[in-house]
C-alpha cells in the first residue's frame, strides 16, 4: 500500500504558478509513494457556527476526511501581501475544527513558497510555519524551498521546463519523503 501525501497549493487562480508547481510534484513521487492534489477552492468561509449546530458543508467533511487519510502534505504557496493567501488559511482553519479534532495533528509537512519576484514567497513561507507550528504539523527545516521569478519555470503546456530549479525542487522532494519517513 502507498503512502499519500497530498499537496495542496494556496492558490484560487486557474492558471496560478502554485497550482501548476503542484501539478508538476506528481511525477516526483517516489516508489512507494502518491502524490494526490487536496483541492481547496470549494471550501466555504470557515465559520464555527458550521460545527456547533451540526450544520457542517459536505465541502469540510470532504476535505476533513482527505486530510485525515494523508500520511503527510507538502504546501505549495504564493504570496499575498508577505503573508500567506486567505484561502489557505481557511483550509487550515477548516481541518483544525471543531476543536479538538484537528486532522492536521502530526502530520509531517514540508512549505515551499513561490513568487515572481526574487525572494521565492519568504514571507509566505514563515507565516504558514507559524501557523504550522500551532497545528502540531512538523515541518522539514532543509531545505529550504523558495522558487522565485516562478512564472518562468513553466513551458507553454504549463509544465516545470527542465533545468536547474526543476532539479531542485526534485531534490527538495526527495528530502520531505525522507524526512517524512523519519518523522511519521
Amino acid at each position: 500500500m502507498s503512502k499519500i501525501i497530498g499537496v495542496i497549493a494556496g492558490s484560487l487562480r486557474k492558471e496560478s504558478f502554485s497550482k501548476k508547481i503542484a501539478n508538476g510534484l506528481l511525477s516526483m513521487a517516489p516508489e512507494g509513494v502518491e502524490f494526490k492534489i487536496i483541492p481547496i477552492d470549494e471550501l466555504p468561509i470557515y465559520n464555527q457556527d458550521f460545527d456547533d449546530h451540526h450544520n457542517v458543508p459536505a465541502a469540510y467533511v470532504t476535505f476533513r476526511n482527505a486530510i485525515q487519510s494523508l500520511h503527510g502534505v507538502i504546501f505549495v504557496t504564493p504570496e499575498h501581501n508577505r503573508s500567506i493567501p486567505a484561502v489557505l488559511k481557511n483550509a487550515l482553519d477548516v481541518g483544525s475544527r471543531p476543536y479538538g479534532k484537528s486532522v492536521w495533528n502530526g502530520k509531517p509537512a514540508a512549505v515551499f513558497s513561490n513568487s515572481p519576484g526574487n525572494i521565492g514567497g519568504f514571507g509566505a513561507n514563515h507565516h504558514l510555519r507559524q501557523c504550522l507550528v500551532f497545528l502540531n504539523i512538523p515541518v522539514m527545516q532543509q531545505p529550504e524551498v523558495y522558487i522565485q521569478k516562478s512564472h518562468e519555470l513553466f513551458d507553454d503546456a504549463g509544465n516545470l521546463k527542465e533545468g536547474e530549479r526543476k532539479e531542485f525542487i526534485a531534490k527538495a522532494v526527495g528530502a520531505y519523503i525522507d524526512w517524512a519517513n523519519k518523522n511519521a
